[in-house]
């Protein structure tokens, strides 16, 4: 009880001095690479305290579990609603918001101002402390950065990773192009899953447990999720450089202790005793609703897990109604009824940042491109869907929906304005089936992948909207109201969001340079430099 009793006094207290550090976040780095506790370190001494504590605040600040207001403009009101998961029924700023394509600032930096006034100091203060006396912490920041960072430049695209805490006789700081901010990645994976690799095949004493909020300490488990974050990354990169994508990919598939492979092994974090922060949005502000493509995909497919992602609209027949993405909403009340998040969703009270099946559609793709010891294509999804089941305790409906090869995804009816109704024969309308197709055409064989990974990884908006830009899949229905002014084509998709105005204040040469590397201009229609779909 200690640990938890002081683990939240300390959130209350980074909470605060996040708010202190993002007052200008990347200009005055000497006060941010500081201990950000301000605590004299004698008192943080005993029980690893010191190294384990600010790691704790790292994971909980991936999403920011403790505030869900900043967890709803960090999250919620940009991947959430862009993976085509959920949508708001509240008309913000007069309905010019992120959903139409207006950013709004105040929304979007909150991605930026959580990473760098405390996953980026949290994680330097531990390696710092760590480094020769504790290679395990070493490789667990190391681990943690990686997996927070690598979300953050999937939102901006240039970023600053090796760069941080470096400024420049002009006080600015340079971002890494996302390339280089992806080999970095890949670079610190590497060295941390030897380093925790080494640490679990001896069969060491965990230094981690009494701050483990995933995996309780177990370091067999901290290495397969790193060898499927380093799947991932490869992945998303293997469009736009294929030769690192296999290179990375490959030594991920053929490391021995493996990737994550039952729901046992899922990458979540606990977050008790406070709530879960898409609970309060959802059932307490009343913010959030199921989106139109989850309505129409998953009613389509007569999807067993749809009851354990939505409620029912309307319990009286059992009905399901999602809003669709950038309409016009003058009113909440308009759009209030549709369904609301399960609250099977929170009933572990942990925020899910990776799954096994997710693992298996990683390991289906790479198969699809010949990668070494990514296994059989086709037998890789059903594993990924089985996993899926398996999670939601589903197993016995997953004999009869995997064999099914009639299912599709429905055409889309908003019974409060036809305007936003998507018919059969559209464009935006997957035509796809589930049951695996071996001779089935490449692309066919990727959009029946990514489909089904998009669904279990539900809620995790922000990486399936990363692999929505990376691949098209699955359809997404666009925006029908786009206050962008041109700088987003509607039938594009949004591809990224601005870099904040507290750069440009704080860091305007830094800011200008990324800017060139980004190779457009810096709004929400300019690709990533993966982003070649």
């Amino acid at each position: 009880m200690w640990f938890v009793q002081n683990m939240f006094k300390r959130v209350i207290l980074v909470s605060f001095m996040c708010e202190v550090l993002c007052g200008a976040c990347t200009k005055n780095f000497e006060d941010i690479n500081r201990n950000p506790y301000d605590f004299n370190e004698d008192e943080l001494k005993p029980d690893l305290k010191l190294l384990g504590e600010p790691l704790v605040q790292t994971m909980l600040s991936i999403i920011v579990s403790n505030d869900p207001a900043t967890a709803q403009v960090q999250q919620n009101l940009i991947g959430d609603i862009y993976s085509g998961y959920m949508m708001t029924p509240t008309p913000f700023e007069s309905n010019r918001n992120n959903t139409t394509y207006d950013l709004l600032d105040n929304w979007n930096n909150k991605v930026w101002t959580v990473a760098y006034g405390n996953v980026m100091p949290n994680c330097r203060f531990v390696q710092e402390k760590s480094k020769g006396l504790y290679s395990d912490f070493y490789a667990w920041a190391q681990l943690l950065r990686v997996a927070a960072m690598h979300r953050v430049s999937d939102v901006f695209g240039p970023v600053i990773y090796t760069k941080y805490g470096v400024i420049n006789p002009d006080r600015s700081i340079d971002y890494d192009t996302q390339e280089e901010a992806y080999n970095a990645f890949f670079s610190d994976l590497a060295q941390a899953i030897d380093t925790l690799t080494s640490y679990a095949v001896q069969h060491y004493n965990s230094n981690f447990t009494a701050f483990d909020l995933a995996y309780g300490g177990d370091y067999s488990k901290w290495v397969k999720f790193a060898n499927t974050l380093r799947l991932r990354l490869a992945i998303r990169i293997s469009a736009v450089s294929p030769e690192k994508a296999r290179t990375e990919g490959e030594a991920a598939l053929n490391h021995p202790l493996g990737l994550l492979s039952t729901p046992a092994d899922n990458f979540s974090i606990n977050i008790n005793p406070v709530s879960h922060p898409l609970y309060v949005i959802c059932y307490k502000w009343n913010d959030i609703r199921m989106g139109a493509p989850m309505e129409s995909i998953m009613t389509g497919y007569h999807d067993p897990r749809l009851p354990c992602y939505f409620a029912c609209s309307d319990p009286r027949d059992s009905s399901y109604n999602g809003i669709r993405n950038g309409v016009n909403i003058t009113s909440r009340d308009t759009y209030s009824g549709f369904s609301k998040l399960s609250v099977r969703q929170f009933a572990d009270n942990r925020i899910q940042l990776m799954t096994a099946a997710e693992a298996w559609f990683l390991k289906a793709e790479a198969a699809l491109y010949g990668w070494k010891n990514a296994g059989d294509a086709g037998r890789n999804y059903e594993n990924g869907v089985q996993a899926s089941f398996a999670q939601y305790q589903l197993n016995s409906y997953f004999p009869a929906y995997i064999s099914n090869h009639s299912y599709k995804p429905k055409p889309y009816t908003d019974p409060r304005n036809a305007v936003n109704n998507i018919p059969s024969g559209s464009a935006y309308l997957s035509r796809i089936t589930i049951q695996w197709e071996k001779n089935a055409p490449t692309a066919e064989k990727l959009e029946r992948i990514i489909t089904q990974k998009w669904i279990a990884m539900f809620p995790e908006g922000e990486e399936a909207w990363a692999e929505f830009r990376r691949t098209g899949y699955p359809r997404l229905f666009p925006v029908v109201v786009n206050y962008s002014g041109g700088k987003i084509p509607t039938d594009k998709f949004i591809r990224r969001i601005s870099f904040p105005q507290l750069e440009y204040a704080t860091n305007p040469a830094g800011v200008a340079r990324a800017v060139k590397a980004l190779g457009g201009p810096d709004n929400g229609g300019t690709p990533l430099w993966w982003d070649r779909q």
